[in-house]
C-alpha cells in the first residue's frame, strides 16, 4: 500500500531537484538532491524514499555542494510518469488522475516538497515615508521558481487548494506574499534546516 502522504511530498521534491535513471535490468534509480546547508531535509528525504519503498536502501553520495539521495526499485516509472529524456521544462508534465486525487488529499505536503527544492522564504523590506520619517518594514515572503510552466502551475493549483493568495511577479517565479498567506504556507512548509 502506497503511503499517500510520502508519496505527495516526494513528488514535489522529484518535480523540482529529482530525476529517474535506468540502471540495468528494468531497474532505476530516483535521486533527489539537497542542498549541504540543511542536513535536516537530507535526513527528511531519506525517510521518505524508505517509507515509499519499505525494506529499500537509500543511498547518499556527497556532491559538490549537495547530497544526492538515491534509491532504486523497478516500479519508479510506474508512480512518476513524468520521468522522460530532456530537462523538465522542455516536456509536458502532466499529473496522471491518481496522482492528483494525491495531491488534492495531502495539497501542503506537495508544497512542502516544491519549495523546499526550488522555492525560498526570505525577509523583504521596505522604505516608507511616515508623518515625514522614512521607516523601515520588513515582512516573510515566499518565492517558488521554476522553469517548467506546467510545474509552476501545479504549485499555484495546489496553493488554490489550500486557499493560499499568490501572484507571479515575472514567467518563472510565484510570490506568496499577503501575512496570512505566509502564515499559511509556514505551517505546511516550515523552515528549511
Amino acid at each position: 500500500m502506497l503511503d499517500r502522504a510520502a508519496y505527495a511530498l516526494i513528488l514535489g521534491w522529484y518535480l523540482g531537484d529529482g530525476h529517474i535513471a535506468h540502471q540495468h535490468d528494468g531497474v532505476y534509480s530516483l535521486a533527489i538532491y539537497s542542498d549541504h546547508r540543511y542536513p535536516r531535509l537530507t535526513i527528511e528525504i531519506a525517510d521518505t524514499l524508505a517509507r515509499i519503498k519499505s525494506g529499500g536502501r537509500v543511498h547518499t553520495r556527497q556532491q559538490p555542494g549537495c547530497t544526492e539521495i538515491k534509491l532504486t526499485w523497478k516500479h519508479w516509472p510506474c508512480l512518476f510518469p513524468q520521468h522522460g529524456p530532456g530537462m523538465k521544462h522542455t516536456r509536458p508534465i502532466v499529473l496522471e488522475s491518481w496522482q492528483r486525487e494525491i495531491v488534492e488529499e495531502y495539497p501542503g505536503r506537495f508544497l512542502r516538497g516544491l519549495f523546499h527544492s526550488d522555492g525560498c522564504r526570505i525577509i523583504n523590506w521596505t522604505v516608507r515615508t511616515v508623518n515625514g520619517t522614512p521607516k523601515r518594514y520588513e515582512y516573510p515572503r515566499y518565492f517558488f521558481t521554476n522553469a517548467s510552466a506546467d510545474i509552476r502551475a501545479l504549485c499555484t493549483w495546489a496553493l488554490d487548494l489550500l486557499g493560499i493568495a499568490w501572484r507571479q511577479p515575472n514567467p518563472r517565479q510565484i510570490s506568496v506574499a499577503r501575512r496570512e498567506a505566509v502564515a499559511a504556507l509556514d505551517a505546511h512548509v516550515g523552515p528549511k534546516s
